[in-house]
């Protein structure tokens, strides 16, 4: 006889025990195939629980297969394959989550201070769409998003980068990433696409992972190698213009023009114009964007919110030129938006209202603070007469040469024996190359300044024990 405790005051109803029990029972085999139950009377005495109660059970059961009914003869275990037995490592029952790595300080990162996220102004703008929107939040938005948003786009390039965008040609996003695969669609899967090297490896990573045939050119003090580009077969380039990363060039007129003239000899070559950190700019004036000197709507532009204000703001947007933007509504506009309604109506009363020019002058202010503090501590600190800044002017990092003979992989893994994490811009290129050695590239938008003095010290400890080893 089916023997079972069954608690009256678990959260599970008294059925829902019962059945749970004998399934147990069907699949560790205890109940064998063709074994006959009791019957339901027989059971709701045995157990001192209502007939109802085993009714239920054997219902559920027979609704999941796990038994069968044979007229005027009772219910009868079916046969049911046992699932394979797991062997659980003896020190744990559950797989335990692998832990990152905890730095002293992590030069690698580009991560952002959360101290500098307008939370007050945010949150109250977030009321407002409440109030205001209503059971509009609930409604989807566009395919390229929320109207009121790329209005605001559009009004917030025209006065601060000079750039007239129509708010049609606007699609938002989650993401820059998400951008890049819409744009593969868009262009095709049969284009070639060339990437800066050194460069950003996510980006090519992305290309890759989409089954396209990525192109690596070489890049100088002007930028992307236009020459080198003629010598490849790519159709698609994709670049970083105003600010470089890692090497932090601008790309000077002349080089952009010759850029533009070689993607209008081609009707099927574009641009990809990545403008992802233009904002933060501490010398002289904003750098046009190559979008706005084109003429022959051959750039598609890309920018983030994610650097901007937070990386859990996941708004990216792009700008197509009109000659791609009915190909896109034609090809891609079944697709829905990506970004909730909630949070682009947030973003637009952010932008319209001011609060994000203003939030920008607070950064750039705080970001250049940063990073005359943390230039100070590489200069003047133990590094001092032993380290050479440049790519200083914009972006949220910059370069530090260190006079050291040391490998970087051998720079790198004395530095994580200590508790620092380095990035190196040998690290960013597609191949690995002797040359651009010993330069570290230096993220300070997320540092700890309380730890970068005693950082710098090990640094200096390890090409102390460098000179010394070599002396003796």
């Amino acid at each position: 006889m089916l023997t079972y405790t069954l608690e009256k005051r678990n959260r599970e109803s008294l059925y829902e025990q019962l059945y749970r029990c004998i399934r147990e029972d069907i699949l560790s085999g205890r109940l064998r195939s063709g074994e006959r139950l009791p019957s339901k009377r027989t059971l709701a005495q045995h157990l001192e629980v209502s007939i109802i109660t085993v009714k239920n059970a054997y219902e559920q059961l027979l609704a999941e297969g796990y038994i069968h009914a044979r007229q005027r003869c009772g219910y009868f275990v079916s046969e049911v394959e046992r699932p394979p037995e797991i062997r659980q490592p003896a020190h744990s029952m559950c797989a335990q989550p692998e832990k990152e790595q905890e730095w002293f300080l992590d030069f690698a990162s580009g991560a952002m201070d959360p101290a500098y996220f307008p939370f007050t102004v945010w949150a109250r703008l977030m009321r407002q769409t409440i109030l205001e929107q209503d059971k509009g939040l609930l409604r989807a938005a566009p395919y390229n998003g929320a109207a009121e948003l790329r209005v605001a786009i559009a009004g917030y390039l025209r006065q601060f980068r000079g750039m007239r965008v129509d708010p049609e040609q606007i699609i938002v996003g989650a993401g820059t990433e998400l951008l890049y695969h819409m744009i593969i669609e868009l262009l095709g899967r049969d284009k070639c696409y060339a990437v800066e090297d050194p460069g950003y490896s996510k980006i090519a990573a992305i290309y890759e992972s989409n089954r396209v045939q990525v192109q690596y050119v070489g890049i100088d003090e002007a930028g992307l190698s236009v020459s080198e580009l003629r010598r490849h077969t790519a159709q698609v380039v994709h670049i970083s213009p105003t600010h470089h990363y890692p090497t932090g060039t601008v790309m000077p007129i002349g080089r952009r023009q010759e850029l533009l003239r070689w993607a209008a000899e081609k009707p099927d070559r574009y641009i990809l114009e990545d403008d992802y950190d233009s904002e933060f700019r501490f010398v002289g004036r904003p750098i046009p964007s190559l979008y706005s000197t084109d003429e022959n709507q051959r750039v598609v532009y890309l920018n983030t919110f994610s650097k901007t204000i937070a990386p859990s703001i996941r708004i990216s947007y792009m700008i197509l030129p009109p000659s791609l933007l009915e190909r896109y509504r034609k090809n891609l506009g079944f697709y829905s938006c990506t970004v909730s309604g909630f949070e682009q109506y947030t973003l637009a009363k952010f932008l319209e209202q001011g609060h994000f020019e203003r939030h920008l002058g607070r950064m750039r202010n705080r970001y250049r603070q940063k990073r005359d503090q943390v230039m100070g501590e590489f200069l003047h600190g133990p590094l001092a007469g032993r380290v050479k800044i440049t790519g200083q002017d914009a972006g949220l990092h910059f370069l530090a040469e260190l006079q050291t003979k040391l490998p970087d992989a051998e720079l790198q893994r004395r530095a994580a024996e200590k508790g620092l994490r380095l990035a190196m811009l040998s690290d960013y290129y597609h191949e690995p190359k002797e040359t651009r050695q010993h330069t570290l590239v230096v993220n300070y938008s997320g540092l700890e300044l309380q730890c970068l003095p005693r950082a710098l010290e090990h640094l200096a400890d390890i090409m102390r024990e460098e000179t010394t080893c070599t002396t003796n």
